[in-house]
């Protein structure tokens, strides 16, 4: 059983992801939560991974560490998206199960169900049809994971769950136009255009595409939530269950910023995936549910890159 005096290991506890479970973590009231930086410890590095988990002894581990990026980044380095996140998450979790940790939750991505699934997205449909080619290399390396965690509970009948968030935003999130996602990209390119005499913004594809977002805190509850129980099953997606067009994202995001200027839209670049809407009843069954509304969550971000981050 987790308690709050329970050690817990959390991987990539300074990206977006992981800070926020471990701030998530400590409102609850956990007092030991561990977490190494790169130059610390190298995920990558199978031995030094073993090695630290046999140390520190942990009584749960949240794999919240990953190499992330959006279509470029992905497009761009496809070799490190697969084989660095395949190396971090296996050695995080053979290590967790020759050692015999109690407790591990595995984190994902929606990116792992196929292009054109039907909508929404249920954990049932993984592996049904062909991947979204402009970022397949993450999206395999993280259904390696999944399936890992299902097996270990087969056949050794541990207690490992794998939640698949769907997009993410919130505080600590990635501002680099070469490899952000599409939210914080936005958030960026319209507040600069807004300095820049309001100057138009141009953004990739039709902004046909509708999206599903969940403010990171959300994510951070639902990892707490998944360690303070046991879960029946492997797999529970993590999202809001509202989407929103790519191009009404772009509007309420001006409209947040205080951009006054034309967004052009570069119908010559990719759009991605039609629509990815998840399907997260069955985690909201159990009792869990997101509470950040996505006006009020870009808002608290945009202040937030304002006053922080730029």
């Amino acid at each position: 059983m987790i308690s709050k005096s329970s050690k817990i290991y959390v991987a990539g506890h300074r990206g977006m992801v992981g800070s926020a479970c471990k701030r998530a973590l400590e409102v609850k009231g956990y007092k030991n939560i561990i977490g190494f930086g790169s130059k610390e410890l190298d995920l990558r590095d199978q031995r030094a991974v073993f090695e630290m988990i046999e140390r520190e002894k942990p009584d749960a581990i949240i794999d919240a560490a990953a190499k992330v990026g959006g279509i470029l980044a992905n497009s761009k380095y496809p070799y490190e998206f697969l084989m660095d996140n395949m190396l971090i998450q296996n050695n995080l979790i053979k290590a967790a199960h020759e050692l015999d940790i109690p407790k591990l939750i595995f984190l994902g991505s929606s990116c792992i169900y196929p292009k054109m699934a039907p909508q929404p997205l249920k954990e049932e449909h993984l592996l049904t049809g062909p991947l979204e080619e402009t970022n397949q290399w993450y999206a395999i390396a993280k259904i390696s994971g999944v399936k890992l965690i299902e097996a270990l509970r087969q056949q050794y009948k541990r207690d490992y769950v794998s939640l698949m968030p769907t997009n993410l935003y919130g505080p600590g999130d990635n501002y680099d136009l070469k490899s952000s996602h599409v939210l914080p990209a936005m958030i960026r390119k319209f507040s600069e255009a807004k300095e820049n005499n309001h100057s138009d913004v141009q953004l990739w594809g039709s902004g046909s595409p509708k999206r599903e977002f969940l403010h990171v805190d959300d994510l951070a509850s639902a990892v707490v939530f998944a360690l303070e129980n046991t879960l029946k099953d492997s797999l529970y997606n993590v999202g809001s269950e509202i989407e929103i067009s790519i191009k009404k994202l772009a509007d309420l995001i001006q409209n947040i910023t205080g951009h006054k200027g034309e967004i052009i839209w570069d119908k010559n670049k990719p759009d991605g995936t039609p629509r990815k809407l998840m399907d997260s009843s069955k985690l909201q069954w159990l009792g869990w549910s997101s509470t950040i509304d996505l006006k009020t969550g870009i808002t608290k971000v945009f202040n937030n890159y304002i006053n922080e981050v730029k």
